[in-house]
């Protein structure tokens, strides 16, 4: 009996099927099939077949592995999506404070006067920020103007520019013509470089130092109730 399997293990190997493949129909150890074949030589067709076999079964593993990735960091992001709950006027109030900390224009000892500026390309965070000055702080729309800061080399797409961030802002196009071009270099390890990139966005508060001045007595609060020592 076992003389019959390694004649059709050979045989098997010599069309070109893979170990695993002749496992199915050759029930012995795997180390008594290597030995029975080793002798075996495969033609360049039989192992090209094989290698595109074992590149297919790799590339199958890998999609397997990056689809239970993307179901664990779906189940991770649902569960924390659900532990924010109900956000109140306070917590929105310390959110957007920490927002302008983060990305805020600073008064500095050279300039005393800096008047409320905050500067990001993320169209949810602009979202979200100007909530805050709206329905938080009561900033009336005429109040609020934007900056657009963007390459020179997408000077082609300002129509574009501008009718992306007047979507997101829910603002009239013509508080949009205030654009600034930086020099774009020929060689660049930027991504923001594709049609998706629309620059970043500065909104910008009217008569605002003493704002600014007062955003920034808000954040030494948070330090201080935080038990942060300052140095």
């Amino acid at each position: 009996m076992k003389s019959n399997l390694k004649e059709k293990a050979i045989n098997f190997r010599g069309n070109g099927f893979s170990y695993s493949e002749i496992l199915k129909h050759i029930p012995v150890a795997k180390s008594t099939l290597s030995l029975w074949l080793k002798s075996v030589n495969l033609s360049k067709k039989q192992e090209q077949r094989l290698t595109e076999k074992k590149l297919a079964s790799m590339r199958r593993g890998a999609i397997a592995k990056r689809n239970q990735r993307i179901e664990i960091t779906q189940f991770i992001k649902n569960k924390a999506i659900s532990e924010i709950k109900n956000i109140s006027n306070r917590e929105l109030w310390l959110i957007g404070i920490s927002l302008y900390w983060a990305e805020g224009a600073k008064q500095k000892e050279h300039n005393v006067s800096q008047k409320v500026v905050f500067s990001n390309g993320d169209p949810l965070m602009i979202k979200l920020f100007l909530k805050w000055l709206k329905e938080i702080l009561k900033i009336p729309d005429s109040d609020i103007f934007f900056e657009i800061y963007t390459h020179e080399n997408l000077k082609n797409k300002n129509t574009q520019t501008i009718k992306y961030w007047s979507k997101i802002t829910n603002s009239p196009k013509y508080k949009f013509d205030r654009i600034y071009y930086k020099t774009n270099k020929i060689r660049t390890k930027r991504k923001n470089t594709g049609i998706d990139y629309y620059g970043l966005l500065r909104i910008c508060i009217k008569k605002s130092t003493n704002l600014n001045r007062k955003i920034s007595g808000w954040i030494d609060g948070i330090v201080k109730n935080c038990g942060i020592v300052q140095w």
